[in-house]
């Protein structure tokens, strides 16, 4: 059994990323792992395309409240996410989120390490002041690709 611990200290700063409207930031990368954490803050309107993956997600609401949509072996599935509530994204599942309210939504992020690359390397680290173009949107379901995300819809 190993002895090492992990502390982030609470006040220090995290690597800030915008990904499709969304602030990404990074809390926790356990290299040589596949953990990663991120808290990202959903704008009101805002939303992620459909999109899946090899690794699985788990996402904990934190502040008001996400609509999130799967597919599963039962059709698809909507669900309204509120602070406190964990949800689990399998391997493979087509899913996406949107915030349909009128305050933002937070929620914490365990993904892998290539989502987290993903975030890193195509999110920018100032925030966007429109939505998402269609060329922004073009460029970031080429750049999924390469990371082993397929965007369904966007």
């Amino acid at each position: 059994m190993s002895n090492s611990f992990v502390t982030i200290p609470a006040g220090k700063e995290a690597r800030r990323f915008f990904v499709l409207g969304d602030r990404i930031e990074r809390r926790l990368r356990l290299r040589g792992t596949w953990l990663n954490i991120f808290d990202v803050t959903v704008p009101p309107g805002s939303r992620t395309p459909k999109h899946a993956h090899a690794s699985p997600e788990v996402f904990r609401i934190l502040e008001g409240c996400l609509t999130i949509w799967r597919l599963t072996v039962n059709g698809p599935e909507e669900i309204e996410a509120g602070a406190g509530d964990i949800v689990t994204i399998a391997p493979f599942v087509v899913h996406g989120y949107a915030n349909r309210g009128t305050v933002p939504a937070i929620f914490s992020a365990v993904v892998d390490r290539e989502m987290a690359e993903f975030i890193e390397a195509e999110g920018t680290t100032e925030p966007p002041k429109a939505g998402p173009s269609e060329e922004t949107i073009a460029r970031m379901t080429a750049a999924a690709n390469a990371y082993g995300i397929t965007i369904l819809a966007a």
